[in-house]
């Protein structure tokens, strides 16, 4: 059976800063999906670690990855996971910190399985849930997050808006323009 490429060498910390912005996943072969967190906020130079944590595999690990999180100076948690997806609301029962989810597509139900393992949590135990495969807005909603307390995101992510905004607006033109 062929080994899943690894995350590349930034996996854990990624730079000089402490990590504020922890992206685990429950398996390495999520990396596909993950990774798009991670550019987004290298995009926005939000210092962040990448951990493969298995609710079911490394129990033991993960709880203490949650219940650590805080104290490392994480303030925000990204977690990607496939199929019974358990591992963002295992995080959020064991952390006070936000934990965002992100459904990872699998072979089999295209992760409509593990959206809805993610997203149908009880009360008092809220994971915030993107789309599946979303790990970039992922990524975004830990930068809001973030940006409420930090003028400087909070202004990288108003440029980052007007960006998009002139990307329609150009895309509109040129559709126009071939009419």
């Amino acid at each position: 059976m062929p080994v899943s490429p690894s995350p590349p060498a930034y996996y854990r910390r990624v730079s000089e800063q402490s990590p504020i912005v922890g992206i685990v996943m429950g398996s390495d072969s999520d990396w596909s999906v993950m990774s798009d967190a991670a550019q987004t906020l290298r995009d926005f130079d939000v210092p962040f670690e990448v951990e493969v944590v298995s609710a079911h595999r490394t129990p033991r690990k993960m709880i203490d990855y949650g219940t650590d999180a805080r104290v490392r100076g994480l303030k925000v948690i990204i977690a990607g996971a496939g199929g019974a997806a358990h591992l963002p609301g295992m995080l959020a029962s064991v952390t006070t910190l936000p934990v965002v989810g992100v459904p990872v597509p699998l072979s089999r139900l295209d992760g409509l399985d593990s959206l809805l393992s993610i997203v149908q949590m009880p009360a008092g135990v809220p994971v915030a849930t993107v789309s599946i495969g979303g790990a970039k807005n992922a990524a975004l909603v830990a930068v809001k997050i973030l940006a409420t307390a930090d003028d400087s995101l909070a202004d990288k992510l108003a440029a980052y808006a007007a960006d998009l905004e002139a990307l329609v607006t150009q895309k509109n033109a040129d559709l126009q323009a071939r009419l």
